[in-house]
């Protein structure tokens, strides 16, 4: 069997917690910024929503995903993007 480019790319998603609605939408491109500490967290640019903390083993290496879904919960929005690793 003979894969495809785009089936060798791995797919990763990642998801962020967003405060207020309509601040990203299904489909957006979006940039990502890391913030490195204890362990590292990533930001949806310019400061949309923020990534749960991530071991240097996890980081991502790509810094623009695309928004795959938004889930209104009780806590706020969570944000799923996916990117390319």
């Amino acid at each position: 069997m003979i894969l495809s480019f785009k089936e060798m790319i791995a797919l990763r998603e990642m998801e962020f917690k967003m405060e207020r609605q309509g601040l990203v939408n299904i489909g957006d491109k979006v940039e990502v910024i890391e913030r490195e500490g204890f362990n590292y967290s990533y930001i949806i640019e310019p400061a949309v929503a923020m990534s749960g903390c991530y071991r240097n083993a996890d980081r991502i290496r790509s810094k623009e995903g695309i928004i795959k879904s938004i889930e209104h919960t009780p806590r706020g929005f969570i944000v799923t993007a996916e990117f390319d690793e």
